[in-house]
């Protein structure tokens, strides 16, 4: 790949702007929350490193956040007009709330996040409450592509699995979690998933300071990020 696993960012480039170092606060030096950023291709196992990500930290010192959440509710569509759109074009995503969220987490800040149903294409009417913690994860296949979430990243991660893979996952995902049909599930793939996947979160790839090939079957990838993690949240704190 070309790449060490070292959660360690890199120095800051210039171009792009991005931070790349644990953020303090501008009043009193003090740390603010580690924000970890993981993305990949859907089905790409990304929920699966997370999970083993929480399982190797101290679980009340990690937030975190679903891009996927973030959804537009688009009340006024049919449930017909909900389930045409695409879901995998990052205009189908209401970022910038997403962001605000993220900094007002930063802040010290807790946050009410949409809960999404995914078999009507809507939100719900409640809310799921975030609190402020040390370390802050968000995920979601868009969250590198999307330079406002991007440059709030201090650790950006990038999960890397074959497109066959990833597809059968979905295939299997979408059929007994999300009620959809085979048919429907194959369609989609052909229709927005892969052209997405080949124009946003494909590239997005680049701005990865690790990539975990293998998704949660990776152990020493996500031995060596729960360390670094570890470490990371021990000195902020």
């Amino acid at each position: 790949m070309g790449r060490t696993i070292d959660a360690t960012p890199p120095p800051p480039d210039s171009a792009s702007g991005e931070r790349t170092s644990v953020p303090e606060s501008e009043e009193d030096g003090a740390r603010r929350p580690l924000v970890v950023g993981v993305a990949g291709g859907s089905g790409s196992g990304k929920t699966t490193v997370v999970n083993r990500l929480l399982e190797g930290l101290d679980p009340t010192s990690a937030s975190l956040l679903h891009h996927d959440s973030y959804y537009r509710d688009n009340p006024d569509l049919t449930l017909e007009q909900r389930t045409a759109i695409n879901y995998d074009h990052p205009d189908s995503l209401e970022t910038s709330l997403m962001a605000e969220h993220v900094r007002l987490l930063l802040a010290g800040q807790s946050v009410e996040v949409p809960e999404y149903d995914f078999t009507v294409h809507r939100r719900l009417p409640a809310t799921r409450s975030v609190e402020p913690r040390p370390l802050l994860i968000i995920d979601g296949i868009l969250v590198l592509a999307e330079p406002e979430l991007r440059d709030l990243m201090d650790i950006r991660v990038f999960v890397d699995t074959d497109s066959d893979v990833r597809f059968i996952r979905r295939l299997g995902r979408d059929t007994k979690k999300r009620g959809r049909t085979v048919e429907s599930v194959v369609r989609q793939y052909q229709q927005t998933v892969r052209p997405m996947h080949l124009e946003f979160v494909a590239p997005s790839r680049r701005h990865a300071h690790i990539i975990v090939p293998e998704g949660g079957k990776n152990e020493v990838a996500i031995g060596m990020l729960v360390a670094r993690l570890r470490y990371l949240v021990a000195r902020g704190g």
